[in-house]
């Protein structure tokens, strides 16, 4: 959604995605969906990809390095560049971290999504035609039979009590591949499910 709103506000010229993948893995960091569905994502979107090698978990001193070589890459190909935009919606301290970090490299954070009500939001995101799939669970927080669902009213009405609509306590992670914004959905299949840290359940979403 944050793409959704930031695509539809002229004020915002949108020139490209970034985000982290574990160098060994080749899958994103936290969420683990494969690079190449990621890669195919942003090829749908038609929006350039931006990644950020890391070895994850990496300690904060070489995220933050990596974090600022991606957005010298970014600089390079779009000199004026000067706003990157989250979709954080209401983790404080997670805010003011990215604010400052951002800062001292030269960078202001925006948040186009920040304290909206998530239970409107998810719903929303659902009504607007928007798909997505649910790649992570913490089993700490929700049931396994969650993880691999399609996150629509169906889900949103069986989140139990206390569940952040948006997962925005990381009860879960999702993957959106088809919807609005997409020049065509991508076709994917689900995969064997793992266990990370005796805690989070992942689903391997490929391409068909």
């Amino acid at each position: 959604m944050a793409l959704d709103r930031l695509l539809a506000d002229p004020r915002w010229n949108v020139v490209g995605l970034l985000t982290t993948l574990d160098r060994s893995s080749d899958r994103v960091a936290m969420h683990d969906v494969r690079g190449s569905v990621l890669r195919a994502q942003a090829a749908a979107l038609r929006l350039p990809l931006i990644e950020m090698p890391i070895d994850w978990p990496a300690p904060n001193e070489n995220y933050l390095a990596a974090f600022a070589e991606a957005l010298e890459t970014a600089r390079q190909t779009t000199p004026d560049l000067t706003h990157i935009a989250f979709g954080d919606l209401f983790l404080a301290d997670l805010r003011q971290w990215r604010e400052a970090t951002l800062e001292r490299i030269g960078w202001t954070a925006e948040f186009p999504l920040w304290n909206e009500p998530t239970r409107p939001l998810a719903a929303a995101f659902v009504e607007a035609g928007h798909r997505a799939i649910v790649t992570t669970v913490d089993l700490d927080q929700l049931p396994e039979s969650f993880c691999g669902r399609e996150f629509n009213a169906s889900l949103l009405a069986e989140l139990p009590q206390g569940i952040d609509a948006c997962g925005e306590n990381g009860e879960f992670h999702t993957l959106c591949h088809a919807g609005p914004l997409f020049a065509s959905p991508l076709r994917l299949v689900a995969g064997a499910t793992s266990t990370r840290m005796q805690r989070f359940l992942n689903v391997d979403i490929q391409l068909r």
